[in-house]
């Protein structure tokens, strides 16, 4: 049996474009079943291109977003995945790492952490 890596409700993340990478705190978010990632660091890194587009309900209400494919390192664990792109400079993290994400690791989310 492996043994689960623990993660908090931030965390230190590697997002990686083709050409460069970034670190980022992450908001783990267990409620949300996509991630997000902000549209420029997603610019920024070269992200993309966009594979398709996602109906997506928020505290701001409901709409579409575009869905780019990503790779994200998680403690010593790399992911690609899919990312929503969203307007994320009023909000305090970059990265929003959801349950499509986490269900890759065998992660044990600790919200004390």
């Amino acid at each position: 049996m492996t043994e689960k890596i623990v993660l908090g409700p931030l965390e230190n993340v590697i997002v990686y474009g083709d050409d460069k990478s970034k670190k980022a705190v992450a908001r783990i978010d267990t409620g949300a079943s996509k991630s997000s990632i902000d549209v420029s660091l997603a610019s920024e890194l070269q992200l993309g291109p966009i594979v398709k587009t996602s109906k997506i309900r928020s505290a701001s209400g409901k709409g579409v977003r575009p869905v780019i494919k990503a790779k994200v390192k998680i403690k010593n664990k790399t992911f690609t995945g899919l990312f929503t792109l969203a307007t994320r400079e009023h909000m305090n993290y970059k990265v929003l790492i959801g349950r499509n994400i986490l269900k890759k690791g065998d992660f044990l989310i600790d919200p004390k952490k």
